[in-house]
């Protein structure tokens, strides 16, 4: 399964990335796209890739590409933020000042040095969802969970913007690095849920068509 190339005096390979995940992430929804040389069964080459990769990154689903590009059918993530040692009552109470604020302002370090910009206009979902069930022998400890999900927008306003975001509006600071996850991207929906970037590929088609 040979990869395709592109043309000039350097030529690489033809493998795109659509939004992929911030360093020190999890992530149970990356995607992207491979040019071929010729035309392959999907699955073979899901087997392929899979079988190269490490254990824990797992290649789940391949189709072949239809018309447009990825990127233009991904505008939105949604992600889970775990903060150990936080009461689910004071995330909830830093969730609605942040989400009460018209604009909350962060900083992150950039290529081009140090820029404030708004966190706030890019969340369409802020809420701290239910706790962990736990085995009944084990000590509960608390942990907040916050369920997110952002719009893509210039500068790109990621989950640690966020965390960021509640503390500058109510002072929150998790003890300990929180664990954050990417559950999904893809098209944000009017009813505020996210489409599966796939959706529109997974069609009965013969191998090479688009």
């Amino acid at each position: 399964m040979p990869i395709a190339f592109s043309q000039g005096f350097t030529p690489h390979p033809k493998i795109s990335y659509a939004s992929a995940a911030p360093t020190g992430v999890g992530s149970e929804a990356e995607y992207l796209e491979i040019g071929l040389q010729a035309p392959v069964d999907p699955e073979e080459l899901r087997v392929a890739l899979d079988a190269a990769l490490s254990p824990g990154l797992d290649v789940l689903e391949a189709v072949i590409a239809g018309p447009g590009s990825l990127a233009d059918r991904i505008d939105a993530s949604h992600w889970r933020l775990e903060l150990p040692g936080v009461e689910p009552a004071e995330a909830e109470k830093a969730v609605g000042a942040f989400l009460d604020s018209s604009e909350v302002l962060v900083e992150r370090m950039t290529k081009q040095g140090r820029r404030s910009f708004d966190a706030r206009q890019a969340v369409t979902r802020c809420e701290v969802a239910g706790a962990p069930d736990l085995p009944s022998e084990a000590v509960a400890v608390p942990c907040a969970i916050i369920d997110l999900v952002v719009r893509q927008v210039t500068p790109a306003v990621r989950p640690d913007d966020v965390l960021s975001g509640l503390r500058v509006v109510a002072g929150l600071e998790p003890p300990v690095p929180p664990r954050v996850t990417r559950l999904a991207q893809g098209t944000l929906t009017a009813q505020g849920e996210i489409a599966d970037p796939l959706d529109a590929d997974r069609v009965d088609v013969g191998i090479g068509e688009r």
